[in-house]
């Protein structure tokens, strides 16, 4: 053969970790559309393979209609199947799988069946104090969806929506101080053997999330970058 050799680059996989309420759907749908990747979430995949009615989405319907969890092996195999499609080629962001160090493990096997491996573990690192004030401040107009929060967004007119002029605002029932300290302490054990995991493989990386969106997004992207090089 003649010629230059073309070199194929197995698409990037990318973890990103993170309680709720640091940004992690902001990001991902940011660094989607400025790098082509696509975000592959637990519950979009489970809901996408039941709908397309593959052996594996058939399998995920019979366990969910019995009231059980779907097993690891079968979110395994509906992985499988969907970043072989064609939009997955320049690569994924997994936001929601992994959850644990053996779901890790079972990852790591499937990308070696392609000679594909994680770029990147992204931790999300939050506040948590800063993280229940963020969360629990939170609140909208029931009229049109705008939201404010008590600290860093209030109407101009107490109680009246700036856009729309609605007087009724609601809250999500879970987003009480209460409820939101009890999910941080939750997403910090369940994560923790995972920071510790990724860290080992040194793939992780820690970017500090209580930042600008903007400045957030600008270390996303030079990670990103690095994994796509």
């Amino acid at each position: 053969m003649d010629g230059a050799t073309t070199v194929t680059t197995a698409p990037a996989v990318l973890i990103l970790l993170g309680p709720p309420g640091a940004g992690k759907g902001t990001q991902a749908r940011m660094l989607e559309e400025k790098f082509g990747l696509v975000q592959l979430s637990t519950g979009d995949l489970l809901r996408a393979a039941v709908a397309a009615g593959t052996p594996a989405g058939q399998a995920a319907r019979a366990v969910m209609e019995a009231g059980q969890l779907v097993s690891d092996e079968i979110v395994i195999a509906i992985l499988r199947d969907r970043i072989a499609d064609a939009d997955c080629a320049r690569g994924v962001i997994l936001d929601g799988f992994p959850r644990t160090t053996v779901q890790a493990s079972a990852l790591d096997d499937l990308l070696s069946e392609s000679g594909q491996k994680i770029n990147a573990a992204i931790s999300l690192e939050v506040v948590d104090n800063a993280m229940v004030a963020r969360i629990s401040g939170r609140y909208t107009c029931a009229n049109c969806g705008e939201g404010y929060h008590d600290s860093f967004k209030t109407p101009a007119r107490d109680g009246i929506c700036d856009k729309c002029g609605g007087t009724e605002m609601t809250r999500r029932p879970d987003d009480t101080a209460e409820t939101v300290a009890s999910r941080l302490e939750a997403y910090h054990a369940q994560t923790a053997p995972l920071i510790a995991y990724y860290e080992g493989k040194g793939v992780l990386q820690r970017i500090d999330a209580m930042g600008e969106i903007g400045t957030i997004a600008g270390a996303m992207a030079g990670i990103v970058k690095g994994a796509l090089a």
